[in-house]
């Protein structure tokens, strides 16, 4: 028998200390990488995108790969080439955590559109707003003093 499966993650992971260091200019280079990352990992890339200190990717999972290895390889590798291509002068490294959360094929319209919308998104409201937000939509307990630990 095959295996079939379903396992749809947004992720999002932000810059050290938040700093707005990924820029504008570069963000192609820098999606088309982390897209490479992912497609070697069997996993398929629906959306990707960001702000200069944040990224969202929208994910489907393959079942044979771990979720924290994957945003554990995204983060190493891009930090690597990051700094090697000198395109983001001052990224100095990742924050150590990250948000990842699970949606449903109908959801994926609604959540491809949210990510590709980020930069519209953000005239209105911060990352930090935005990440508390992602937290309690999925029903996520959280203490402030450690969210960004």
């Amino acid at each position: 028998m095959s295996t079939f499966r379903q396992i749809y993650y947004q992720i999002v992971f932000s810059t050290k200390n938040r700093k707005p260091v990924l820029l504008e200019e570069h963000e192609v280079e820098l999606y088309k990488y982390i897209w490479g990352i992912v497609k070697n990992k069997n996993c398929k890339l629906y959306r990707i995108n960001g702000m200069p200190d944040h990224i969202h990717l929208l994910i489907d999972l393959h079942p044979t790969v771990s979720l924290s290895d994957l945003v554990k390889d995204i983060k190493v590798a891009s930090n690597i080439w990051m700094k090697q291509s000198n395109l983001f002068p001052d990224f100095e490294e990742w924050q150590s955590g990250y948000g990842a959360f699970t949606y449903s094929k109908k959801d994926l319209e609604t959540v491809t559109n949210y990510i590709k919308n980020q930069k519209e998104h953000h005239k209105h409201e911060s990352f930090e707003d935005e990440y508390k937000n992602l937290l309690k939509f999925h029903g996520i307990e959280f203490d402030e003093k450690y969210l960004w630990a």
